[in-house]
């Protein structure tokens, strides 16, 4: 389910506090939209994820769940998600 536009704003000013390199030239009101979009995206596709997901992983993992693992994915591809075993 798509995030509240209460929560989407929370995501915005968040990312926006845990930057380390300087924003472009975008507006507020773009990056507003810009989340708006990437999370109505996610709502639409959920159901392709899910089914991306191998057994028995798709059935025994709740969508929690599952969000929080694609939101660990996103972040290493970021560059933002260190592990312990990379030392």
């Amino acid at each position: 389910m798509a995030l509240t536009t209460v929560n989407r704003g929370r995501v915005l000013a968040q990312w926006m506090r845990e930057q380390t390199t300087p924003l472009p030239a975008v507006s507020k009101a773009d990056l507003a939209a810009a989340v708006a979009a990437m999370d109505d995206w996610l709502d639409a596709n959920v159901t392709s994820l899910n089914a991306a997901i191998p057994q028995p992983a798709r059935a025994q993992l709740s969508a929690a769940l599952k969000f929080e693992l694609v939101g660990y994915i996103l972040m290493r591809r970021a560059g933002r998600l260190r592990a312990e075993e990379d030392g």
